[in-house]
């Protein structure tokens, strides 16, 4: 562990205050902000929409597809969490579609907006820190995820 203090602690102690900075700088302060923690789903459809514009069914299939078949999104659970997403003005419906001859005209196409990028930034970086936290308390192996 490289030295994170001036002042030598014992290990236990320093570990403490480290896992007391972790706790303070990224589950605390999310309390104040109502989007994060994200739910599983709504983390999901985010992360589907980071690089492109979908409609919901191809967000469920983006989501099987990146996570190896592990998380399936019904219908459901979907659009519940995109009509909260869209009131939360996290993603928005998109204007521009692909040619009506190509595509199905009834499809809503959804995208992200940068206030939902920031909050799915936000969500990931809590994320890592608390795999970060779970390694250092060896839950998982550094060669794991």
């Amino acid at each position: 562990m490289k030295i994170l203090f001036e002042r030598k602690f014992p290990p236990a102690v320093e570990e403490y205050i480290v896992d007391r900075y972790i706790v303070s700088r990224y589950i605390h302060r999310m309390k104040f902000d109502k989007h994060v923690p994200l739910t599983p789903a709504a983390f999901h459809i985010l992360l589907a929409l980071a690089d492109e514009d979908r409609h919901g069914y191809a967000i469920m299939k983006e989501v099987a597809s990146a996570t190896d078949g592990q998380i399936r999104l019904g219908p459901g659970t979907l659009y519940g969490a995109i009509k909260k997403l869209l009131l939360d003005g996290l993603i928005e419906e998109a204007d521009e579609r692909p040619d009506p001859s190509l595509d199905d005209a009834r499809r809503r196409y959804y995208r992200l907006t940068k206030h939902g990028a920031r909050i799915a930034s936000a969500e990931a970086g809590r994320l890592a820190a608390l795999v970060k936290l779970a390694r250092r308390k060896k839950l998982l192996s550094p060669a794991s995820l």
